[in-house]
């Protein structure tokens, strides 16, 4: 199962990741009055769209970030790692906090021709991912299909903020910093130059239905307390996928405190493991046949165990 070489992401690659597998960030700019900038922070949730490496945002028209934004182009974005569905229930009760990026730069109004050419590119993109899901193979629809009817995939998202009736602005976010913070509440910060030169994973934009697929699935998340059963020797109560990449993927597991509780049950603590694949998943199909011959090499390993008893 386990890779030998690169076992995870760089900061910068994980940043792209975040930034590809979500569409929402919390814009801030610096509020404008009568004698232009003052201290005082504006900050509001808009959506947005990765485009060769920047962020593009869709701000209401009747939102004062555009009012701020010609005083003081300055501003700056914060963008959690989406995590859906009983995922984010189960890290709100430890208080676990996301991971995600803060970036700093200005914002550039498009003119509308260049509106009417990134609308464009859009479509395109929706179509891309739409073609991709319609062919799927029944291991990565049966996934998508297990999730959550409130957990949208990207596409979906972005098909409804082209379809919607409020009129908006357009900038292009050129960023002038990036920090990656973990989910400890650590900052990274990054050279730009590498974070201009990675590239996110072709899974990113379908990780957050895929993970919350097999998060609502009760035969999946079976094989995730498998896999920490057979590859790490971990007895887990229960399993969720936390996050998930070309390399591999992280699971929340349950597992014994080794306290008790004045009753005398024992407490359960969740805790993080990082699985490693053999091979690199390019895409979201390589990605569940991965997931698939984790569990079918598992499987051999327990009936070879079984077998020398």
């Amino acid at each position: 199962m386990m890779g030998s070489k690169g076992l995870v992401l760089t900061y910068s690659e994980k940043c792209k990741n975040i930034l590809a597998s979500n569409w929402q960030a919390y814009l801030n700019t610096i509020k404008a009055d009568a004698e232009g900038s003052n201290r005082e922070i504006h900050s509001s949730k808009v959506s947005y769209f990765l485009r060769r490496g920047k962020p593009y945002l869709w701000v209401p028209e009747d939102d004062i970030h555009n009012v701020n934004s010609i005083i003081d182009d300055r501003g700056s974005l914060a963008v959690p790692n989406p995590y859906p569905g009983p995922l984010a229930n189960v890290l709100r009760s430890i208080k676990k906090l996301p991971t995600r990026v803060a970036l700093a730069g200005d914002l550039l109004p498009l003119t509308e021709e260049k509106v009417h050419s990134f609308a464009e590119s859009i479509r395109e993109t929706i179509l891309s991912e739409q073609k991709k899901i319609s062919q799927a193979s029944y291991s990565v629809s049966s996934i998508l299909t297990s999730s959550s009817s409130n957990c949208m995939s990207r596409f979906e998202h972005l098909q409804d903020v082209l379809n919607g009736t409020v009129p908006y602005v357009v900038y292009k976010f050129n960023i002038r910093s990036c920090t990656y913070i973990d989910a400890n509440g650590v900052d990274h910060d990054l050279e730009m130059d590498e974070m201009v030169s990675s590239k996110p994973d072709q899974i990113s934009p379908y990780s957050a239905k895929l993970i919350d697929g097999i998060n609502q699935s009760h035969s999946m998340r079976r094989a995730l307390m498998f896999f920490c059963h057979v590859y790490l020797n971990v007895n887990a109560k229960d399993a969720l996928m936390l996050s998930m990449d070309r390399k591999g993927f992280e699971v929340m597991a349950k597992v014994s405190s080794q306290k008790t509780t004045k009753d005398g049950f024992a407490e359960y603590q969740w805790r993080e493991y990082r699985f490693t694949f053999k091979e690199e998943a390019c895409d979201i199909e390589t990605f569940c046949r991965l997931l698939v011959e984790m569990e079918e090499e598992a499987l051999k390993d327990v009936a070879s165990y079984s077998g020398l008893q």
